[in-house]
């Protein structure tokens, strides 16, 4: 039996840290949404009882370091599972990007598992099991526009957004997350508007929406990387409506309400940067 799950890529619209908890963790809160860059993962029984990870991208490790090798690993071990799986990742995300492909791939064999192992968890209860891998990963199980709190896997739904383009720019060099949040100084933040933003999508105005987008790890993430800000001041330059960095980053992405804007900030940075995805919002 085969099983086929599309593992969509999220944007911050919003992100903010709002302090550091006793448990050593960031309180965050943020306003995620779905975009159409998705991996494409394939779920396949063997017959040995073993976890297989095949994927079309040379720089994915195919063992325990795999986030959807330990989402079928915790499944496995929670239900007491005897059965062998191939998860073959067609990866169409960039890695390490702040994207949340990982966590994304790991929410697509979660679901994918949940059918082929006929488990019959809900949405929750996969969400509860994906904590354990990654604080993203209970909002890659729901999907679509999200505002989250506590490490990210306190999900609250809220309206779709309104539709429009996103183009995104991945910079050669990458940036891990904890390095980010290991030395975070506040002082160094500058917090976004989050209320601004809920309630622009809540209008479905995407004026107020686009002018309202802010991510508090920017100016920390630009130090380390300053492609961050070379980017976009170009995209702004090319006439994007909104240009912010995701996650901790370093991608880069632009919000454009019409496809011709899209398409000229789409070809303008075309020529500086090899990794560049012209997508939409998901509905």
């Amino acid at each position: 039996m085969e099983i086929i799950e599309k593992a969509p890529a999220k944007i911050n619209l919003s992100l903010d840290v709002l302090y550091k908890r006793a448990d050593g963790y960031h309180e965050m809160e943020m306003v995620m949404t779905s975009i159409d860059l998705a991996d494409r993962i394939v779920l396949k029984t063997i017959e040995q009882d073993r976890i297989v990870i095949q994927s079309t991208n040379g720089f994915l490790p195919l063992d325990q370091r795999n986030h959807a090798y330990k989402a079928a690993k915790l499944l496995k071990e929670t239900y007491q599972i005897k059965k062998g799986v191939n998860i073959s990742i067609e990866k169409k995300i960039p890695i390490a990007a702040g994207l949340a492909g990982g966590s994304s791939d790991a929410a697509a064999t979660l679901r994918g598992l949940n059918r082929l192992w006929h488990l019959n968890l809900s949405n929750d209860e996969l969400a509860l099991l994906g904590e354990q891998i990654g604080s993203d990963v209970p909002y890659c199980i729901y999907g679509g526009t999200v505002y989250a709190t506590g490490r990210g896997e306190k999900i609250k739904q809220i309206d779709t957004l309104p539709q429009c383009w996103v183009v995104l720019v991945k910079p050669k060099k990458g940036i891990s997350t904890w390095t980010i949040f290991e030395n975070l100084s506040f002082e160094q933040l500058v917090h976004p508007e989050t209320k601004k933003m809920l309630a622009a999508i809540q209008e479905k105005n995407y004026i107020q929406m686009a002018s309202s987008t802010g991510n508090a790890l920017e100016t920390v993430s630009a130090i380390k990387q300053p492609d961050i800000k070379r980017i976009k001041k170009k995209m702004l330059q090319f006439g994007a409506d909104a240009a912010l960095m995701s996650g901790s980053g370093p991608t880069v992405y632009a919000l454009c309400e019409k496809y011709s804007k899209a398409q000229r900030v789409y070809n303008g940075l075309k020529g500086f940067c090899n990794e560049v995805y012209l997508v939409r919002t998901l509905k």
